[in-house]
């Protein structure tokens, strides 16, 4: 759930996120006018990485932008294993799968963490035949520019199979899905969500914590407005929280109240001193 504070207004509206795993929920909403007159807006997510009531944050990039892609690498006839000398797309999916690490372990700067995952390869069923065309797929993250990193992949996937004597398309979805970029943390927006949860929790139950991998379309908010995204820890382990995503996903709902009012606490404290 997010927050977001209209201090000319004295208004507080609450934005529950539809569509949040494809993107497209927060675009839309930006685009129906959710923003409109909007000047701060505040985001919580549990997290099971981190003991119940803990709130975690920090300043500057803190989720990574996201996106897929498919390509189809395809030959203009397949090729029987008895004819080796013959176009292989096998070969050059393998080829294609390999150089795209290449682009993490050997472009791009370690220090922005960027990862490029094939998380699945269709070569057909046949033992004794090659298949006229390969689909690979996955997903690519980073905290910088999320289109270099898109452009990039498209350009190795397409060149290394011409090497082959293949051709590829390559599909990043962007009209099904959307590219998520980083999200990022208003330096202001991050200190005045610490400072609430300090005065109401206690100073150890806020942490700095790095950055993570994972994306949301909060993003998408905090390009439009000063925003500050949080964690609200929910591990617990006797109830089995242990993980997210996941059908053994347990939540011990004593957090809930804490969540709630320091939420409530972090948009009523900025009215206050910008009103």
């Amino acid at each position: 759930m997010s927050l977001m504070t209209s201090p000319n207004q004295g208004t507080v509206i609450l934005l529950f996120q539809p569509a949040e795993e494809k993107g497209n929920g927060a675009k839309q909403m930006i685009e129906d006018g959710a923003l409109e007159g909007v000047e701060a807006i505040f985001g919580l997510h549990v997290s099971h990485q981190y003991p119940m009531g803990v709130i975690g944050s920090r300043s500057g990039a803190f989720l990574a932008g996201c996106g897929f892609f498919s390509a189809v690498i395809s030959a203009n006839h397949g090729s029987s294993d008895s004819h080796p000398n013959h176009v292989d797309t096998i070969v050059a999916a393998s080829a294609v799968v390999i150089s795209l690490q290449g682009i993490v372990s050997r472009e791009a700067n370690p220090l922005d963490s960027p990862v490029v995952s094939v998380t699945m390869v269709d070569g057909g069923n046949e033992l004794g035949n090659v298949a006229e065309s390969v689909v690979i797929g996955g997903t690519f993250r980073a905290f910088s520019d999320i289109y270099k990193l898109m452009h990039r992949i498209e350009q190795v996937i397409k060149e290394q199979a011409m090497v082959f004597r293949c051709t590829a398309t390559v599909d990043f979805f962007e009209k099904e899905l959307s590219i998520y970029p980083s999200m990022v943390n208003d330096e202001q927006m991050h200190k005045h969500v610490r400072k609430v949860a300090v005065d109401m929790l206690g100073p150890e139950k806020f942490k700095i914590v790095p950055p993570i991998m994972g994306a949301e379309d909060f993003s998408f908010y905090s390009k439009e407005v000063p925003a500050a995204f949080s964690l609200i820890g929910i591990r617990g382990e006797e109830l089995g929280s242990v993980t997210g995503h996941s059908p053994h996903f347990t939540v011990d709902e004593d957090v809930l109240p804490i969540g709630a009012a320091t939420h409530a606490a972090i948009a009523e404290r900025y009215l206050i001193e910008h009103g």
